[in-house]
C-alpha cells in the first residue's frame, strides 16, 4: 500500500465515521421529540409527563453536546494526524529529552497532557453545565480538579512504568514483542482486577460497609442461593458527584466486592435492590464477565500483532502525517498513531459489541426472574429510568447501534412475561 492510498482510506472512513454519528444522532433527537408529549401507554401509571419530558429534553440535550465533541475530536484527530501535530510533538519533546527512552515517555506523557487540555473545556461544560442544567451534577470545582490530579498521578505512577515495558519489548523483543507486550498486558489487567476495588477506587470514592441489616440478611440469602461470596457489602458515596445511581460487583477471585450507590438504596426498596443485585450476579454466574474478559484479551493479541505489522511499514507513519524517517525509529509515535487511527476503522463494528451486551442483559434479567422477583426488577428499572432521565423512547436504529442494554418497553416488556 502506498502513503497516498492509506491516506485516502483513512480519509474515507473518517468520513463515513463521522456521517453515520451525525446521521444517527439527528434521527435519535428528531425520534425522542416526536414523542416527548406522550407517555408511552406501558409506563402511564408510573411516570409522569413531566418525568418524561424532562428525560427527553435530556437525551437531546445529551446528544446535541455528542455532535460538538465529534467536530471537537475529530478536528483534534486531524491536528495530530493528517495536519502533522504529532510529529510536531515528537520534534518538541526530543529538543527537550535528546533521543532515547525519555523522549519516547515523554512523548506520551506530553500527549496525555495536551488532549486532556484540549478536553478539559468539554468536560467542565459536561459536569457544570448539562448536567447542573438538569439536577444531576453534585460535584464542585474542588473535586473537579481533585480527581483530574489524581487521575494524572495515577497515570504517572501506573502508566509509564507499563509504558516503559512495552516499549523496551518493541525496541529489543525481536518479530515476537507483540506476543509479550500481550502477556505483560493480559496479566496487567487481571491485576487491575484485583487492586482496583481495594486501592484506586477508594482514592476517589467512600466505601461504607452496608449497615442495614435487613437488607444485608436478605442480600446474604440471595447470594447464598445463587452461590456467590463477596469480600463485603459497601455503599459508596456516589452521591458526592452525582444524582444518578447504579449498582455493580467488582474484583476478581477473594477481591470481589458488591457496591451500591447511596443514591440506588434511597430510591429502591429493599426487594427492588435485592432484584437489581440479582441481575448483576447473573452477570457473573452465567460467565458473561469471563466471556467478555476473553474477548478483550482475544482482541488486544490480535491488535498487538497488527501494530507490530504496522510499526514496520513507512505508509502507515507517512499516511497519518508523520515523516517514516522518525516515525519508524520511535515506538511510542507509532503506538500513538495506532491509538489514534484504531477507533476510525473499528467504528462500523460497533454494533456487534452492542448486540453481545443487549443479549448479556436479557440473560442477566432472566437469571434475576429465576433467583428473585421479576416484578420487583421491573419496578426497579423503571424508577431508574425516572431517576437518570432515561429516555423511554430511544430511536431504535440509534438503539440498535450504541445501546449495551435493551430499549425500555422490550426489557420491562420481557421482564413482566417471567413474572
Amino acid at each position: 500500500m502506498t502513503s497516498v492510498a492509506f491516506t485516502l482510506l483513512f480519509v474515507f472512513f473518517l468520513a463515513a465515521m463521522v456521517a453515520v454519528r451525525c446521521w444517527l444522532a439527528l434521527r435519535h433527537m428528531r425520534h425522542v421529540r416526536s414523542h416527548r408529549e406522550d407517555v408511552p401507554a406501558q409506563f402511564a401509571h408510573r411516570i409522569s409527563l413531566a418525568a418524561h419530558q424532562k428525560a427527553a429534553d435530556y437525551t437531546v440535550a445529551k446528544t446535541r453536546f455528542g455532535l460538538v465533541t465529534l467536530a471537537e475530536s475529530t478536528i483534534v484527530l486531524l491536528g495530530f494526524t493528517l495536519f502533522g501535530g504529532l510529529q510536531w510533538l515528537s520534534e518538541t519533546v526530543l529538543r527537550a529529552t535528546g533521543p532515547g527512552m525519555a523522549h519516547q515517555l515523554g512523548l506520551l506523557a506530553a500527549f496525555a497532557v495536551v488532549s486532556g487540555l484540549i478536553g478539559l473545556p468539554s468536560d467542565y461544560y459536561a459536569h457544570f453545565v448539562l448536567e447542573e442544567r438538569f439536577g444531576f451534577n453534585k460535584m464542585t470545582l474542588p473535586v473537579f480538579f481533585a480527581d483530574m490530579a489524581k487521575s494524572a498521578l495515577l497515570g504517572a505512577v501506573i502508566g509509564l512504568p507499563l509504558a516503559w515495558v512495552v516499549l523496551t519489548l518493541m525496541a529489543q523483543a525481536g518479530d515476537w514483542w507483540w506476543l509479550y507486550a500481550w502477556a505483560v498486558w493480559s496479566a496487567f489487567q487481571l491485576a487491575m482486577l484485583v487492586l482496583y476495588p481495594t486501592v484506586i477506587a477508594p482514592l476517589f470514592n467512600k466505601f461504607s460497609p452496608l449497615d442495614d441489616e435487613d437488607l444485608r440478611a436478605r442480600i446474604d440469602a440471595l447470594m447464598h442461593r445463587v452461590g456467590f461470596a463477596a469480600k463485603g457489602l459497601f455503599v459508596m458515596d456516589g452521591s458526592k458527584r452525582s444524582a444518578h445511581g447504579n449498582a455493580y460487583f467488582t474484583g476478581f477471585g477473594k477481591a470481589k466486592r458488591i457496591v451500591f450507590f447511596d443514591t440506588l438504596l434511597s430510591s429502591l426498596a429493599p426487594v427492588e435492590v435485592e432484584a437489581v443485585l440479582a441481575h448483576e450476579l447473573g452477570h457473573f454466574k452465567l460467565k458473561h464477565v469471563i466471556k467478555r474478559m476473553a474477548l478483550a484479551f482475544g482482541l488486544s493479541l490480535g491488535l498487538l500483532w497488527l501494530l507490530g505489522y504496522l510499526k514496520a511499514q513507512p505508509w502507515f507513519y507517512a499516511g497519518l502525517g508523520v515523516d517514516p524517517a522518525i516515525g519508524m525509529g520511535d515506538n511510542a509515535t507509532a503506538l500513538l498513531l495506532f491509538m489514534l487511527a484504531l477507533p476510525v476503522f473499528a467504528f462500523l463494528f460497533s454494533p456487534l459489541m452492542s448486540i453481545s451486551s443487549r443479549k448479556h442483559e436479557f440473560e442477566a434479567d432472566a437469571f434475576a426472574a429465576q433467583h428473585s422477583d421479576a416484578q420487583a426488577l421491573a419496578s426497579a428499572l423503571v424508577k431508574m429510568y425516572e431517576d437518570n432521565a432515561s429516555t423511554l423512547t430511544p430511536d431504535p436504529l440509534h438503539s440498535a447501534f450504541y445501546d449495551s442494554h435493551p430499549p425500555a418497553a422490550v426489557r420491562v416488556g420481557r421482564l413482566l412475561s417471567h413474572a
